[in-house]
């Protein structure tokens, strides 16, 4: 194997790995956050779940990817395992398809793939025809990459230290962990399932040694991705382990039927004159029968993944976090952008982690209430600290956002980044209000300032109106036209209450009831009360927005 070869196999290489890219980025950018959408309609039931795990997997050539981008949904809940499970088994189908395409060799046309992708990436401006040319052109890359590698892969024959490695009579075992081995360093089940089948067709390995590498490859890529989640939620490790459970119980069947029964005879005289075809044929059957035996025992391998990643280490995981933390915006183990599914996984866990922080400024409200009224000194070192808090997440969900918007390329999602970074600020000057009503309690302690009963009465109805108006936005239907009129009216009716209980304020300093000091100072608060209805209906709005951007 010669200087040539050599480059021909990293420049292969580097054009499979672009063109997988290319691919992803051109159906991730076409999706983006709708992905979350798609799955929920398509995985309703088993038969659909197996049909959208093939079909992303086809478009971007990689069962790891859509296994890895399955348990991402699952971490951020946007899916069931359940319906992962499906998805999973609709991946191993969909990775078997390459195999194919090779054996028919549609090598052949990998420069028309590109040819036609580029024409549509260079004439056509719209957004459908863009993504359409970038998955089209990357899938000729693809293609043409691989068929780099194989080709650089023939001068292999020459050296018998290789060929005893991947040929001859070895044990099942030895061809397993060659599989294995090939597929994770690899890192990519259709790079080693190309290679194979090329050693294949060029007489470098038999059918009945192939079989048994073809079983380790369909395991080395579960290793792949069972590694890459080892810091991600549990939710997420038990998709990955689940896949690793499939494709082992698949392994120990087939390999049982590769020495009791005359199974890899048939596949050679199937396609006697194509090798490669023989090595595709296997490939797609073991995965195939696999899926349909294990689709009914769907439950039983969540049963199974639960046995294996027990709660109890990621509950001890959780008490164990620093005081403050990002509870669901988690940057390891997370996709970055571009990658298929980033988009929809990103804009969940930036909705749960807002929704987080609105809590918690909620909570300030309330409790800035309490201290007010009950002139509670303790109550108020309480708001303090949740208020660092809120802080510390408005600055680190800003900065998280801030770092998407630079990378993101899908126009519809970079006015989502924008809209939630608007949110957080609103979420913010609830919070900033809400430490104002409470720093009130010592400028009454210090000058010796009291309210009458009727402006403690006025400010108990608008602390029943702001409770309201929070438990409205936190309701399920949020994000309906219905539940943004319903929001308007309660900050509409803070509107009027503060208008009139200014009013209402003045005749009692007319009539002596209520001091010049506590005027100034109840008008301040009343102001107070007014913008947090002003932001709760823009985080109503921009909710809303959002949902009709997605």
């Amino acid at each position: 194997m010669g200087t040539r070869e050599v480059l021909e196999l990293f420049g292969g290489f580097a054009l499979f790995l672009y063109g997988r890219q290319m691919m992803c980025n051109g159906l991730e950018t076409a999706m983006g956050n709708r992905m979350k959408d798609v799955l929920k309609k398509l995985t309703a039931n088993p038969f659909f779940g197996v049909v959208i795990g093939i079909l992303i997997t086809v478009v971007i050539q990689s069962s790891s990817a859509t296994v890895w981008m399955a348990a991402g949904f699952v971490g951020s809940g946007m899916i069931t395992l359940q319906q992962a499970v499906w998805v999973v088994m609709g991946a191993n189908i969909g990775t078997t398809i390459t195999g194919q395409l090779i054996a028919l060799g549609i090598d052949v046309a990998a420069p028309m793939f590109v040819f036609v992708g580029v024409i549509l990436l260079m004439i056509w401006k719209k957004h459908r025809y863009v993504c359409a040319g970038e998955i089209l052109a990357g899938m000729g890359v693809f293609f043409m990459g691989l068929d780099m590698m194989e080709k650089a892969m023939l001068p292999l024959q020459e050296y018998p230290g290789f060929t005893s490695a991947v040929g001859g009579n070895f044990h099942p075992v030895l061809g397993m962990l060659a599989g294995i081995f090939f597929t994770m360093l690899l890192q990519s089940s259709a790079i080693s399932v190309g290679i194979l089948q090329a050693l294949a067709a060029s007489g470098l390995i038999g059918m009945k040694e192939a079989a048994f590498v073809v079983f380790g490859q369909n395991i080395g890529t579960c290793l792949i991705v069972v590694l890459a989640s080892a810091k991600t939620v549990r939710e997420g490790k038990r998709v990955t382990w689940i896949h690793l459970c499939f494709n082992l119980v698949g392994m120990v069947l087939f390999t049982v039927l590769c020495i009791t029964t005359p199974l890899v005879p048939l596949l050679e005289q199937l396609t006697p004159l194509n090798p490669a075809a023989q090595v595709a044929n296997m490939h797609t059957i073991f995965n195939l029968a696999t899926a349909l035996l294990l689709l009914p025992a769907d439950k039983i391998l969540v049963r199974v993944s639960d046995r294996l990643l027990p709660g109890q280490e990621q509950e001890r995981r959780e008490k164990q976090m620093p005081e403050k933390h990002l509870q669901y915006l988690i940057s390891k183990g997370q996709f970055s952008a571009g990658a298929i599914g980033s988009s929809a996984i990103y804009f969940t866990q930036l909705r749960q982690e807002i929704l987080r922080m609105l809590e918690m400024a909620q909570e300030n409200v309330d409790k800035a209430f309490w201290a007010f009224r009950m002139s509670d000194e303790e109550a108020f070192s309480e708001i303090d600290e949740r208020e660092q808090y809120i802080d510390y997440l408005n600055q680190e969900i800003s900065r998280s956002i801030s770092r998407r918007i630079v990378h993101e390329s899908n126009e519809r999602d970079t006015m989502m980044a924008s809209q939630y970074f608007q949110m957080t600020l609103d979420v913010k000057r609830i919070g900033d209000h809400a430490m104002k009503i409470a720093e009130y309690l010592h400028i009454l302690e210090g000058k010796k300032i009291s309210f009458s009963r009727e402006a403690h009465r006025e400010m108990e109805q608008i602390e029943q109106v702001l409770q309201v108006t929070f438990e409205t936005l936190g309701k399920e239907d949020r994000g309906s036209a219905k539940w943004l009129m319903r929001v308007g009216r309660l900050e509409q009716d803070i509107d009027n209450m503060t208008i009139a209980f200014r009013k209402a304020h003045m005749e009692r300093i007319k009539k002596g009831i209520c001091s010049e000091e506590a005027c100034s100072l109840y008008s301040e608060m009343l102001a107070d009360f007014e913008r947090v209805g002003d932001h709760a209906l823009n985080i109503a709005q921009g909710m809303l927005e959002m949902d009709m951007i997605a």
